[in-house]
């Protein structure tokens, strides 16, 4: 209930202060899992997604978002809480994969979920080779993904700023992607199932650049993971 009445407070602001230029809404399914792969620019995308999509969308976020103490700990919470973030720990191999079957259990509730595939946030502006962590999530959820480029939230709040800046930011929502045919293949060994994860990554990645038009860098953004 809490998130609810937060959400809808927290949406009509947004709107109204950011003035943000969205796209593509309808190509969100309303109802069943489905992920939102993103690029990602700002430590604000994350919220950006969920008060502009058509439907709830969970993230996941540090685990110290919410469990800091005093005023700002309750605010910090408060609003994690209010967008559905999931906390989880960050870090090491097994948190990775901690991430990603908490990320999973969302899915099989039938909720939408938001990725970030290279990582964390591109600090120079270019979208960078993704993960396979997305892939491994739609071949195993059989959820369809979702392509999202955001535009313009890195000037929202910059490395470095201490309080966001008011910008206009744009968010477009691409065609739904579906690998069902591919899921079944890897489910019934008939094909292996590393070069099918590398290939789904590639080809999600390859959609949200159509729509960002970032430049590509050749490589991953090192030492960046899932959760924002």
């Amino acid at each position: 209930m809490f998130a609810h009445v937060a959400r809808s407070l927290l949406a009509p602001v947004t709107r109204l202060v950011y003035r943000p230029v969205v796209e593509g809404r309808g190509n969100v399914p309303r109802r069943g899992p489905v992920i939102l792969a993103s690029n990602h620019l700002s430590f604000i995308d994350s919220m950006v997604i969920p008060l502009v999509a058509p439907r709830p969308v969970v993230f996941l976020a540090k685990a110290e978002y919410f469990t800091g103490t005093g005023f700002k700990g309750w605010l910090s919470r408060s609003f994690f809480t209010a967008i559905d973030a999931v906390p989880v720990e960050r870090g090491t191999h097994r948190a990775a994969q901690a991430s990603l079957d908490a990320a999973l259990e969302v899915l099989n509730q039938g909720k939408a979920f938001g990725i970030y595939p290279e990582g964390k946030r591109s600090l120079d502006g270019r979208i960078y080779r993704g993960r396979t962590g997305v892939a491994w999530l739609a071949l195993t959820s059989g959820a369809v993904v979702v392509p999202v480029a955001l535009a313009g939230t890195e000037a929202i709040q910059p490395v470095g700023a201490r309080f966001p800046r008011i910008r206009r930011v744009s968010v477009r929502f691409g065609e739904p992607l579906d690998f069902s045919d591919r899921a079944a293949a890897v489910r019934e060994r008939r094909t292996p199932v590393g070069p099918v994860r590398r290939a789904v990554t590639d080809e999600i990645m390859d959609a949200i650049q159509a729509l960002s038009q970032q430049d590509r860098a050749p490589a991953y953004n090192e030492g960046q993971r899932m959760a924002a």
